[in-house]
């Protein structure tokens, strides 16, 4: 106990002064700007007021829509083979082919196998019906979950909205946290759109009455009113945007866009053939914008004009920049916490952590005597080595967050209960003061890992299995586990050497 090394307490001494500087940001309030890498701790939605919404991915609509595709390609398939089938229908989560003649069935069976892996096909009487396998369709609703969480972090990031928390809750919903974020209005419209884009020539030789019965057009609707016959197959989608920004043409408010390799390839050879046609520009199946094609455009890049104020530009740019959603979102919950009813939790959360600190002071100053106020400097410091620890890694400090404070505060003593009491058993022993100190700290050793390795199981349970407010419970918990053995322990140990040695104590006052 008597043998720490300079290089051991400068160690300590660093750690504790790290602490201390990280977590400084905490108390200089927000009107001090700080760099990005020294700020405070982040709050939660149940602190710093905000919103809160929980959003369903219909997956139903992206089977649906594979299924549209699949009808195309199994059409095409057969029509290469010579195959004329009864009927061919597309349904909400499978695809129905009819074909009387046995020969024919048997060879559209074994075509079909061909290169659809992901698909059942079986044969009821002369139907052939094509569904996703289990583990297609688990996959597919993963994929589908996974691309929706992405364009809706880059759609409310774009937004500006500060630390927003996005994560998946069950098998297709989406749960949204906003802090900060008083009206919620405009953020909902965003994840409203889809925002899928296609480019698809404008067919002024088919009117709407045969598009209705083709599968080579179909016909959308204008979004000044309306309606436009399409060619079924795009141009171009917006898979293969890569850029887009509003600018001004002619005065007027527009949206300039770029496209990759393959889509600038694809837009300059249509604009090529078909020079003086119109291009329709659809957006979420409703055509924004059908200029002429005045001459070809090679560069992969271009413009949507329409109607377009300024905002409307640079919202429809940032949707087409985060991508299409793969499947529409519906809002199940909207949840709004004010700024007012944030602080409030604050000052209770401030409130019960101050009480519970002064109550664990007196207990151990009433029971351990100097001993106990060593133990107070350690119960400050560990207080500012978990805001540091906070503070550097970006945590987010939630309601339940200030819970897992408020329990460390108490469990920071645990450790030092123990080493005192194993100091007074060796002291009525008859053991010297320095022997009596030593044995305190080394025979206590054991127990407190044992006791503290038991909540930080629990707490790492909680924070794999656990989200939100339990997650952020279970960070605050770890962190204090980890940080008050360091203080009740190395820190106070550090304490006491020094005091030892230097008034070379005949009795400890414990």
């Amino acid at each position: 106990m008597y043998k720490l090394s300079r290089n051991r307490i400068l160690v300590i001494m660093a750690i504790c002064l790290t602490g201390i500087f990280f977590a400084l940001p905490n108390f200089l309030g927000g009107s001090v700007k700080l760099p990005q890498w020294w700020q405070p701790v982040n709050l939660g939605l149940d602190l710093q007021g905000g919103s809160s919404l929980l959003l369903k991915v219909q997956i139903d609509e992206v089977i649906k829509e594979r299924m549209s595709l699949l009808e195309d390609s199994a059409r095409q398939t057969l029509r290469d083979a010579r195959i004329r089938p009864q009927s061919i229908r597309a349904g909400a989560d499978s695809l129905k082919i009819k074909i009387d003649n046995l020969n024919a069935r048997n060879k559209a069976m074994n075509l079909l196998k061909k290169g659809n892996e992901d698909y059942n096909i079986a044969e009821n009487d002369s139907t052939i019906e094509m569904t996703y396998t289990e583990q297609a369709l688990t996959n597919l609703k993963l994929k589908t979950i996974d691309q929706s969480i992405e364009v809706v972090r880059r759609r409310i990031d774009a937004a500006g909205t500060k630390e927003p928390s996005i994560q998946r809750q069950g098998s297709d919903q989406i749960a949204v946290q906003l802090p900060g974020e008083q009206n919620p209005e405009y953020i909902k419209s965003l994840l409203g759109k889809t925002a899928k884009l296609s480019f698809n020539l404008v067919d002024r030789s088919t009117t709407a009455a045969a598009a209705r019965l083709s599968n080579k057009a179909r016909v959308v609707s204008g979004q000044e009113g309306g309606t436009y016959v399409v060619t079924s197959k795009p141009v171009v989608t917006g898979e293969h945007l890569t850029d887009a920004s509003a600018t001004y043409s002619e005065g007027q408010p527009v949206v300039s866009f770029k496209f990759d390799t393959i889509g600038g390839k694809k837009f300059g050879e249509a604009t090529s053939k078909h020079v003086n046609e119109a291009l329709a520009i659809i957006l979420d199946n409703e055509v924004i914008s059908a200029p002429n094609i005045n001459g070809p455009i090679t560069g992969g890049s271009g413009i949507i004009s329409g109607n377009f104020t300024i905002e409307s530009a640079n919202e429809l740019a940032m949707l087409l920049r985060s991508g299409a959603l793969p499947a529409p979102l519906e809002i199940l919950e909207e949840r709004t916490v004010g700024a007012g009813l944030g602080a409030d939790s604050i000052k209770a959360g401030i409130t019960a952590s101050v009480i519970g600190l002064i109550l664990v002071v007196l207990f151990m100053i009433a029971a351990y005597g100097l001993f106990g106020i060593f133990t107070t400097i350690a119960v400050f410091l560990n207080l500012f080595l978990m805001l540091g620890v906070l503070s550097l890694i970006g945590a987010t400090l939630t309601l339940p967050g200030i819970a897992g404070v408020i329990l460390t505060i108490g469990m920071a003593v645990d450790a030092n209960v123990l080493i005192f009491e194993r100091m007074r058993e060796e002291v009525n022993h008859g053991r010297s003061t320095k022997d009596a100190a030593e044995a305190g700290f080394t025979e206590a050793w054991a127990t407190i890992v044992d006791s503290n390795l038991t909540t930080l199981v629990a707490a790492f349970v909680l924070l794999y299995f656990g989200t939100g407010p339990v997650r952020g419970f279970a960070v605050t918990l770890a962190i204090g586990i980890a940080t008050s053995m360091f203080t009740s322990v190395t820190v106070t140990r550090l304490i006491i050497t020094g005091w030892i040695i230097k008034y070379k104590p005949t009795r400890l006052p414990i």
